[in-house]
């Protein structure tokens, strides 16, 4: 009886043995789950921080260019610097931090862009504050690396797609609010105050991360291995993140213009309309949260299929102000889920360490976000900026293509370890009660 009783079980560890080891819940860096989700509410806070500090000189371009004695253009090259070392930095300093603990690279990484803030805040000169900038965008690039692995480990496998989804919140909070809110502070103080929020809000980051990230080795992290490490399918998820993020970022960059020029908007309605935009990926951002974990293949298609169905909407029917508005609203939503789906994957099948499938994946996400920025510039100048969502439709389509051919020549996952555990755990329960009796 007994023995009959335990054969399920064996055949379940066997089938968990081919699919990847069954996380316990003392694998290092896993926490106490409310340690655990203040910490997710840091870091989230935190990407919401450095895409705001990203960002900022873009909504004060009209405040920083008199006070430093400079023109607005030159303003502008500081968030196009700002993404250059971002791209350029990403992996060599992953590289050089393989075995550093989270906790000090995610502690060093958020007090230096506040002291960078700060600087860019005291600034008396273009290049003080281009100096300050470049720093900060050293920290964000390694800043990306270690957050994704290292908050996702504090969390038992079963959720960890929905961690990385309110990861995401940040990303899709700071232009609807983050932005708006810093240049109506600086509109009325100055610009530098702006900076100085932010710089002390990170400062807050900091302690919390400091005072409650476990210092456990990258090697022994919960999430620092793929369940399913696959060289080729990180390559073909490397290849789907190229195409998805160029042929998105050409309309993110000239959506204004798209609105203004094709749909016959006035640029005062520019304000509502982007923000109609950024609520909708808001929403997609808390939405796939419910449905990354148990199905990571269809949360990320589904986005892929609604951009491109999107832009070919705009590309269409763009002079009508309704489809317009329908069509900015179904892109937010639908790529704002993309980022989180995308590392989601990528946690999944990296081989070796995630903190380099991660770096990596983010070199190629900045890559995306020059070239579909680019391509839509060349798109403007040369046919028209209605044009640009076409293309940008083309190129989502290959990714969605890609992403199908990757899926049907290789077995489903995460469904799977999602059933193992589920079905361990009652009978782990059950032999423990017996044992007890």
């Amino acid at each position: 009886m007994l023995r009959g009783r335990r054969r399920p079980r064996a055949r379940l560890i066997a089938c968990a043995d081919t699919l990847g080891t069954v996380t316990s819940p003392a694998t290092p860096g896993i926490v106490d789950p409310r340690r655990a989700n203040v910490i997710l509410v840091a870091m989230a806070v935190s990407t919401f921080l450095f895409v705001l500090v990203e960002g900022l000189p873009s909504g004060l371009l009209t405040l920083m260019a008199p006070d430093l004695d400079t023109t607005t253009s030159r303003i502008g090259l500081l968030v196009t610097g700002y993404a250059l070392v971002v791209l350029v930095a990403t992996v060599p300093l992953a590289m050089a931090t393989k075995r550093v603990p989270r906790r000090w690279v995610l502690s060093a990484t958020v007090l230096l862009a506040a002291v960078g803030t700060l600087w860019a805040g005291l600034a008396d000169g273009y290049g003080s504050i281009m100096a300050a900038r470049l720093v900060t965008a050293l920290a964000q690039a390694l800043f990306w690396v270690a957050v994704i692995p290292g908050t996702a480990g504090l969390f038992p496998p079963r959720v960890r797609g929905r961690v990385m989804a309110r990861l995401a919140l940040g990303n899709s909070i700071a232009p609807v609010l983050g932005l708006p809110a810093g240049t109506w502070l600086a509109e009325h103080t100055s610009w530098r105050t702006t900076f100085w929020v932010v710089s002390a809000l990170s400062m807050v980051i900091f302690v919390v991360v400091l005072v409650l990230f476990p210092t456990v080795r990258p090697s022994e992290g919960g999430a620092s291995r793929a369940p399913f490490p696959s060289r080729r399918r990180l390559v073909t998820q490397l290849v789907t993140t190229a195409l998805v993020v160029t042929g998105a970022f050409g309309l993110i960059t000239f959506v204004t213009q798209l609105l203004q020029d094709v749909s016959g908007y006035a640029r005062a309605d520019m304000p509502w309309l982007l923000s109609i935009q950024g609520a909708a990926g808001v929403v997609g951002a808390i939405v796939v949260g419910r449905f990354l974990d148990r199905h990571s293949w269809g949360s990320l298609t589904t986005a892929i299929v609604v951009v491109t169905v999107a832009q070919v909407l705009l590309f269409a029917l763009a002079p009508n102000h309704l489809v317009a508005i329908v069509g900015i609203a179904l892109f937010g939503g639908a790529f704002a889920t993309i980022p989180p789906a995308l590392s989601h994957r990528v946690m999944l099948v990296s081989p070796g360490s995630t903190d380099m499938g991660v770096a990596v994946s983010s070199a190629i996400f900045n890559l995306g976000i020059a070239a579909g920025s680019g391509l839509g510039a060349a798109l403007t100048a040369a046919v028209g900026v209605r044009w640009v969502p076409l293309a940008g439709a083309v190129l989502t389509a290959l990714a969605l293509a890609v992403n199908i051919w990757e899926h049907r020549t290789n077995p489903p996952f995460p469904a799977a370890r999602q059933a193992v555990e589920e079905a361990l755990a009652p009978t782990a329960a059950a032999e423990a009660a017996e044992a007890e009796a």
